[in-house]
């Protein structure tokens, strides 16, 4: 995919994955969407990247309504789309029996339900481009431990729904991936990254995943990518 001029809609893109994905884009020369639910952290974002080159939108990925506003704003500002990487995601992690029905659902609305509200929203603006949906998942969708019990089920689910949606998608020449990255240097589950963190996968790692998918030739689709850190000293 020549990326120049080409659109990409990243939700989570305040921080961590997602705003490391729209660096990768924007220095390709991408034109980039980054939605989140907070304006004030949307702007901290978006001054980091090329003001060229970024929008961003308010968005909840619980919310339907929520996601096809966002797409309409982006349309209407760049008339198309190419790119959809559904990131946003959150986690509690408890035992079973100390897991509140609240935690279960917020991460079931975000993490599932919230990919396949933006699908459902981007999805003619991706077949008339011929574009691509990618998901970032985690390895915590296939390895599971304890107190996961909800964000090992709803990563587990998203590696599921893309992969059928793969499938669903091909007809239309939509490409399809999902990325299952381990340990990332982000502040997911109220970590700061610090130095501690440099082992880790870093976003702009992910970034360029990102990057050397839509580079890859068109009859070629990795569905499905696990990525890890390189030191095996560490947990993944």
């Amino acid at each position: 995919m020549d990326l120049k001029d080409k659109v990409a809609y990243i939700t989570g893109g305040s921080k961590g994955i997602g705003l490391g994905i729209a660096r990768v884009l924007t220095a390709q020369g991408m034109r980039v969407a980054i939605s989140g639910r907070n304006e004030g952290v949307l702007q901290d974002a978006a001054s980091s990247l090329n003001p060229e080159l970024v929008m961003t939108v308010v968005s909840d990925v619980t919310s339907l309504e929520d996601e096809e506003r966002a797409i309409q704003a982006i349309l209407a500002h760049w008339g198309r789309i190419d790119l959809v990487v559904a990131n946003a995601g959150l986690g509690h992690f408890a035992s079973v029996d100390e897991l509140t029905t609240e935690q279960w659902n917020s991460m079931i609305n975000t993490n599932l339900t919230g990919a396949f509200y933006t699908l459902k929203a981007s999805l003619p603006a991706l077949k008339d481009s011929k574009g691509y949906y990618i998901t970032v998942a985690s390895l915590a969708g296939t390895n599971f431990f304890a107190n996961g019990a909800g964000y090992n089920a709803t990563k587990f689910g998203v590696v599921g729904f893309t992969q059928a949606v793969m499938l669903d998608l091909r007809p239309f020449d939509i490409k399809v991936s999902t990325i299952m990255p381990g340990s990332v240097a982000t502040h997911f589950n109220d970590n700061e990254p610090s130095e501690k963190d440099s082992w880790k996968i870093q976003p702009d790692d992910i970034g360029q995943l990102v990057l050397d998918l839509l580079k890859m030739h068109p009859r070629t689709l990795p569905s499905k990518i696990e990525v890890r850190p390189s030191r095996p000293d560490k947990r993944s």
